[in-house]
């Protein structure tokens, strides 16, 4: 068992090792500061932010229905919620295009409405929001479905109001779940490439977000392209520790 082991630990170890050894140290940081380089970064950051904010708005409410409807079409309506997660980013982007763009099968009606979604920053936000949505939704549902609802029936017999019975007991059973959930979709937004790219373009400063600074710098820096994808490297590192170490946590006090 531990020698196919040991060959897919480095199938997994040895790229980013690789990456690393090819970044130049000495010019690190002002590979990573430059202009366009600080404007795709900080472009990603608030559009994977706003993602993140629209996956926990709409993925709690999904998390929840899924994980305590019987309904059937809930049981046939699960798999397309969770479609992005094995589907192309590219062919996410194609379908969002044919969706929201301006001859889109909703986009027509925005647009005659004087709304455009495709291109603009808001193309960027939605991509993201497309792709990283399953991720917030699966962790949810499986705190969810492991919490139950015999505490949220238990504190209604006693006379709680929803309200309270969401505040008081439903809530905090989820906060780990949510968590974990909000932190991937926040990282799987960061790096989002495909859906973006194919939805939203490449406009410096309203499109072009870190990964597709890294695709640009690739062919006209090789350095600074390497340099921003172990920055890359390293916010998903971060990313898996901290969901890692809270599901840890929380099997502990289990």
């Amino acid at each position: 068992m531990y020698i196919p082991a040991v060959v897919g630990a480095l199938l997994v170890v040895v790229p980013p090792v690789a990456l690393a050894v090819k970044v130049d140290w000495p010019h690190f940081w002002s590979l990573i500061t430059s202009s366009s380089s600080q404007t795709a970064l900080l472009l990603s950051l608030k559009t994977a932010g706003a993602s993140t904010l629209l996956c926990v708005l709409f993925g709690v409410p999904m998390a929840l229905v899924l994980a305590r409807s019987q309904a059937r079409w809930v049981r046939w309506l699960r798999p397309m919620i969770l479609l992005p997660l094995v589907l192309p980013p590219v062919v996410g982007g194609i379908a969002l295009l044919y969706a929201f763009g301006r001859l889109g099968l909703i986009g027509r009606y925005l647009d005659a409405a004087g709304i455009s979604i495709a291109f603009p920053t808001s193309a960027v936000v939605l991509a993201q929001t497309f792709v990283s949505l399953p991720f917030l939704v699966i962790a949810l549902e499986g705190a969810a479905r492991t919490a139950g609802a015999d505490y949220e029936v238990v504190a209604a017999t006693l006379g709680a109001r929803p309200a309270t019975v969401w505040w008081r007991v439903t809530l905090p059973l989820l906060v780990p779940g949510l968590v974990s959930g909000a932190v991937l979709a926040f990282a799987r937004s960061l790096g989002e490439f495909g859906a973006t790219l194919t939805f939203a373009g490449s406009r410096q400063g309203v499109t072009r977000t870190l990964p597709l600074e890294i695709y640009l710098q690739r062919i006209t820096d090789a350095d600074a392209a390497v340099a921003l994808s172990m920055l890359l490297v390293a916010v998903a590192a971060v990313v898996v520790l901290a969901v890692g170490t809270r599901r840890l946590v929380g099997v502990g006090a289990g």
